[in-house]
């Protein structure tokens, strides 16, 4: 199966090796809980999402959702585990030039010199940390566009949390012509810098990371983990039972606005 449908969402059943193998050019989202859950309420988060040429899991309640519901998902793919997969699977291929957009000031440089030391090539060629709100500052955005676009990058990651990310690749694609992959990859560029710490592996292979996230920031995240996310148990137990419709389909049909309460 090359894709399995989780609500209104369809990820690419790929395993990492084969994402980098597939690879040449495109949008790459990394789809998590938090991430369903806003696509259920968000237009301007689905219509960027229509964008992304892969989508692929990036959690382990994911991964056992797909199960649960019949079509499993070969492996979880972090953004976290795929960007340093990816540098180091093209750290000899001079064709792969990247930019690092996001995380806080200086912490991206960090994470360009971290990279380049372990490629031991400037396969990072440039980064900058925006400022906060940057994405309704039109101005800033057209200077961080002509910063990638003089870069010489043949790859952006852009690191500034869903769905900001996301849109802004949707809004701002078109706009940067010598970019032919473009990955959406959260926290990444915090892991890189080590201005975060990863959840041990264990807690990440059983599905708690969260735990571990809400433990190193409760105050940014407890809401999310512990009271918005928590609706996608139910939205799941309504696919399993053919009892889950998306919004654009509900308007389309007013009786499922009567059904879908239930």
């Amino acid at each position: 199966m090359n894709k399995v449908k989780i609500l209104n969402l369809e990820i690419d059943n790929l395993s990492k090796l084969e994402l980098l193998e597939k690879l040449q050019s495109g949008v790459v989202f990394t789809p998590n809980v938090d991430h369903l859950i806003k696509l259920q309420e968000d237009p301007e988060f689905l219509q960027a999402y229509s964008i992304s040429d892969y989508k692929v899991c990036d959690s382990q309640i994911l991964l056992y959702a797909s199960k649960f519901l019949g079509t499993p998902i070969k492996e979880k793919i972090s953004g976290s585990d795929l960007f340093p997969a990816f540098y180091n699977y093209h750290k000899n291929n001079p064709d792969i030039k990247i930019f690092l957009l996001g995380a806080g000031i200086g912490i991206a440089s960090k994470a360009q010199n971290e990279i380049n030391r372990k490629t031991s090539r400037n396969i990072i060629v440039a980064s900058y940390s925006p400022p906060f709100g940057f994405e309704k500052d039109e101005q800033e955005c057209q200077n961080i566009i002509n910063m990638i676009n003089s870069s010489g990058a043949t790859v952006l990651v852009i690191g500034v949390g869903a769905p900001k990310q996301e849109k802004w690749v949707c809004k701002y694609k078109n706009m940067l012509p010598h970019i032919k992959i473009f990955m959406a990859l959260g926290a990444t560029i915090d892991f890189e810098a080590g201005n975060l710490k990863r959840s041990p592996k264990w807690m990440s292979e059983v599905g708690l990371e969260w735990l571990f996230r809400i433990f190193c920031d409760p105050k940014r995240l407890w809401k999310r983990y512990l009271i918005d996310d928590l609706p996608f148990l139910r939205l799941i137990l309504k696919q399993k039972l053919n009892l889950y419709i998306n919004k654009e389909h509900k308007k389309k049909n007013p009786i499922w606005q009567i059904a879908n309460k239930f």
